[in-house]
């Protein structure tokens, strides 16, 4: 895994493989610090790598700051300016330096956030996160008593991001739709920062003792939710989302009972595979809504995934057969962007 040093440097990847000579690019990041960040930007290294001819440079704050991103995906592209694949947690923060970026002729390709109306980004790459919702939300009622009644806890820790509340309004809708007898609550601010994560879980914790169930639809969710089951004792559900290797701890501990993996190092390839491919090519970006499938994790594929996350080529080994299956035809998994949820 790339360390925080390490993301904020500039590497050359392979050849000048492009009659244009080396292309700079810039591969921009919600934080430096947080799993599913540096999963998506070691997956746009491999991507870069593999192409050949890039000079990648990856920023991205320490901890989530919006408008520290901006600032730093405004200085990036200043000096690498072939194209950027963009990761954030503020889309509308982003909707003018994106419409600038365009402007300027700058391709971009929107990661994991949907861009907003104004934004003239045209592709973005992410999953179906309403679906990724449902899923959670279906493990957990298969592990709950068919007539169950009582209260689950919903936690988001960036209101507001779409992709995040899409998840959650997944999770809600199942519920409501296949358990009517649970009420969720929430969904809560659970925040990404790890120490305030663990502080927000323990409040709702406190507060909803005999809860069925507490889940949470970000990284930092998963594994304050496990670390607390632990020190309270606690014999209700939890689960979440992403591959943290606390995260993976707790599913093959049997702490949380599964975990959702959207995938975020095989996004960040994809991502930056196409936009390398299309400058190097000298034609546009494709246009729409590229969705890439996530992972139910759970005691079935608990150990196949820990050895895949085991180092950087075990990953992109992990990623092949799903890389290969996108490429071959990749009009099959483009949407119409207004659909991207």
């Amino acid at each position: 895994m790339l360390t925080a040093v390490a993301l904020v440097a500039t590497a050359a990847c392979g050849d000048s493989g492009s009659s244009g000579g080396t292309k700079k690019m810039s591969f921009v990041v919600a934080n430096i610090s947080l799993n599913f960040a540096l999963e998506m930007a070691n997956g746009g290294k491999y991507a870069a790598e593999e192409a050949g001819g890039i000079d990648l440079k990856v920023v991205g704050p320490a901890t989530t700051d919006g408008p520290q991103e901006v600032q730093m995906f405004q200085n990036t592209i200043t000096t690498n300016r072939d194209g950027a694949v963009v990761e954030n947690l503020a889309p509308d923060l982003f909707t003018r330096p994106y419409a600038q970026a365009v402007e300027k002729g700058i391709p971009i390709v929107a990661l994991d956030t949907v861009p907003l109306d104004g934004s003239k980004v045209d592709l973005y790459v992410g999953n179906d996160n309403y679906e990724l919702g449902t899923q959670l939300a279906d493990e957990a009622i298969e592990r709950l008593p068919k007539d169950a009644r009582g209260t689950v806890v919903l936690g988001v820790p960036n209101p507001g991001v779409p992709v995040l509340e899409m998840r959650a309004k997944g999770i809600k809708d199942t519920f409501a739709k296949k358990l009517p007898g649970v009420t969720i609550k929430g969904p809560f601010q659970t925040f990404s920062d790890p120490g305030q994560s663990y502080n927000a879980w323990s409040s709702q914790v406190r507060a909803n003792r005999n809860a069925l169930a507490f889940l949470g639809v970000g990284d930092a969710d998963s594994y304050s939710l496990a670390r607390l089951k632990k020190e309270t004792g606690g014999k209700w559900l939890s689960g979440g989302f992403d591959l943290d290797a606390k995260t993976l701890e707790a599913v093959k501990d049997g702490t949380n009972f599964v975990t959702i993996s959207p995938e975020h190092y095989l996004k960040g390839y994809v991502a930056m595979r196409l936009l390398a491919e299309a400058v190097k090519d000298g034609e546009d970006l494709p246009k729409g809504w590229f969705y890439t499938p996530g992972v139910v994790v759970d005691s079935s594929n608990i150990d196949a995934i820990i050895a895949r996350q085991a180092s950087d080529d075990a990953r992109r080994k992990g990623i092949a057969d799903e890389a290969k299956k996108l490429f071959a035809d990749t009009d099959a998994y483009l949407r119409p962007l207004k659909d991207a949820r």
